[in-house]
């Protein structure tokens, strides 16, 4: 970020304009108006729809090639509205595309765009497209933020036909859980639609103009949670039906019949799956028009958060390979290489390798023969020979072998027995919910190796370095001698040993009461305690994931089986 780069700045606003979270204009029910039921479409990266204009301001005159800051080149306009423009631009001090927001320092919104750009770089979230500055200089105002050239938006998407189960699944699990986060720090985006919505190369979902597209038109909301949520229904919604959740055609989708009214998405198409459907209607509050009356509305990003986590989980499709060509014998496999090729017609007689006729020959054939004579002489003599021994010792199979002047022979270590497990839970101690998927634990220890507990996802290694890791914690039933625990993964995981005193008289519930034990990697992985442990709690604690195919990371624990 450039030296004005506003990441250390004080997000709050003191020119005297309305804070970002004003009041906005509400509906009948008291919840404001959700700009997205409009019909305006955006256009690029760094462009939204029109909104409701505040005081007008003459658009500065800018043009191709035009450099801000001696930095930023100006390259092609994407938008120009209400006093702004938006442009896709290049960073020449670091040589990569970046979006611009321009608009006239004296633009009754400069202030809010820039408190909101502040705001919104002070986030650091990956999940949302980043603010990488916010400058005011030489009469202008201007928002300098990513461009994702591998990114497709959601409408774009939608183009082409509903998304795969899957698919919606994963844009909704990741939207909810991005702006859950925001709000928690007092962000709202207020603009959600198809085209603010962006799936990358790798499969994760980003999302752009967090709180600035809003202050950019003026947007705000006495109820930014419900709104948001509302819209993360929105796009569920569209992208199971491939229409638009109200009666206006908006951003490429067709909307709803005005004389039915909104209808759950398994009613507007055919197979669809049914707790999306359900999640969808759960979001889009519209007065407690839910698909299944006894599910409350979400009416929060968390309360999103949780019901998605309430879900079965949806599976990926099955690939499809396609089956290889026939195996085809080349010429040198056949045994032809070097060979001149057979005219047509003419059979090629087989030549049988001549026999050794020479007296080398023979005198070869001679000594082969000899060898075999005394090689099976030989073997007749001890076989003999072992005969006779054992005939002529006493039978002492029940005695113990000695060697060495009488001195016993050392026997094998006695394998360890197997400990069973009594219960396990989750352990989560680093999270606001202190919960990690505790339907499923049971899973983790059930000797089956099909069928696991999975963490959330995550959208680094290290568990987003949201924390230092997830894990479950088992109980022996009582304090025991621990040799070793074997944990078997789905994917490369780290993980660590760990295990309560052996007189501790409940199940601890704090990280700092499970010192280490030992640690390692890999996808079945050996975990034996560099000295003695005797305990009645073992916590298994993963430290590092692996990736799940889809742009994220997830742990999933197979297996696990503790041996004295």
């Amino acid at each position: 970020m450039a030296e004005r780069s506003t990441a250390a700045v004080d997000v709050a606003d003191n020119s005297g304009d309305q804070p970002l979270t004003a009041k906005a204009e509400s509906t009948a029910d008291g919840v404001a108006q959700n700009p997205e039921r409009g019909t305006d479409s955006d256009e690029g990266q760094g462009s939204e729809g029109t909104g409701s204009p505040g005081k007008k301001a003459t658009p500065p005159e800018l043009h191709s090639g035009h450099k801000l800051a001696r930095r930023y080149r100006l390259e092609e306009c994407v938008t120009r509205l209400d006093g702004f423009s938006s442009w896709r631009a290049v960073d020449e001090k670091l040589r990569r595309a970046v979006g611009v927001h321009i608009l006239p320092a004296d633009h009754a919104r400069a202030r809010s765009v820039l408190a909101a750009a502040r705001s919104s770089a002070l986030l650091g979230d990956p999940r949302f497209v980043q603010v990488l500055d916010a400058v005011e200089e030489n009469d202008l105002v201007y928002v300098v933020h990513e461009w994702l050239p591998d990114a497709t938006e959601l409408g774009t998407l939608l183009a082409a036909g509903p998304l795969e189960p899957h698919d919606a699944y994963q844009m909704v699990s990741q939207v909810a859980s991005a702006m859950a986060a925001a709000h928690r720090e007092g962000l709202a985006h207020l603009r959600l639609n198809p085209n603010a919505v962006l799936r990358a190369s790798t499969g994760q979902w980003r999302i752009r103009g967090l709180a600035v597209n809003a202050a950019l038109r003026g947007i705000s909301s006495d109820t930014p949670q419900r709104t948001d949520t509302e819209s993360i229904g929105a796009l569920l919604y569209a992208a199971l039906t491939q229409r638009w959740p109200y009666e206006n055609d908006a951003y490429g989708l067709s909307g709803l019949p005005k004389e039915i009214g909104l209808i759950a998405p398994d009613q507007v198409r055919a197979g669809i799956h049914r707790g999306l459907s359900e999640l969808a209607m759960r979001a889009l509050v519209n007065d407690g028009a839910t698909a299944s009356r006894h599910e409350a509305p979400c009416t929060t990003p968390e309360e999103l958060v949780k019901a998605i986590g309430e879900m079965p989980r949806i599976r990926p499709p099955e690939p499809t390979f396609t089956a290889p060509p026939d195996y085809q014998r080349t010429t040198y496999q056949q045994g032809t290489y070097g060979r001149p090729a057979a005219r047509p017609g003419v059979t090629q007689p087989i030549q049988p390798p001549p026999p050794l006729q020479s007296r080398t020959g023979k005198a070869l054939k001679w000594a082969v023969s000899a060898l075999l004579i005394a090689a099976l002489g030989l073997g007749s003599w001890q076989l003999a020979d072992a005969l006779m021994d054992h005939g002529d010792k006493p039978d002492d199979t029940n005695k113990t072998q000695t060697q060495d002047g009488g001195r016993k022979s050392p026997r094998k270590p006695l394998a360890g027995k197997p400990i069973a497990i009594k219960g396990a839970r989750d352990f989560d101690p680093f999270s606001t919910d202190h919960s990690e998927k505790p339907d499923t634990i049971g899973n983790a220890y059930d000797s089956s190796a099909s069928t696991y507990w999975q963490t959330d996802f995550y959208l680094s290694p290290r568990f987003g370095n949201l924390k230092s890791g997830v894990g479950v914690i088992l109980d022996l039933g009582k304090a025991q001698q621990v040799g070793k625990v074997t944990v078997s993964f789905v994917g490369e995981t780290s993980v660590e040993l760990r295990a309560a005193s052996a007189d501790a008289g409940s199940e601890p519930t704090s990280f700092d009461a499970y010192p280490k034990a030992a640690d390692g990697s890999g996808t079945t992985v050996v975990l034996k305690p560099n000295k003695s442990l005797k305990t009645q709690y073992l916590l298994v604690w993963l430290t590092k994931l692996p990736a799940d195919g889809q742009g994220q990371w997830r742990g999933r624990v197979a297996d696990i089986k503790v041996t004295s």
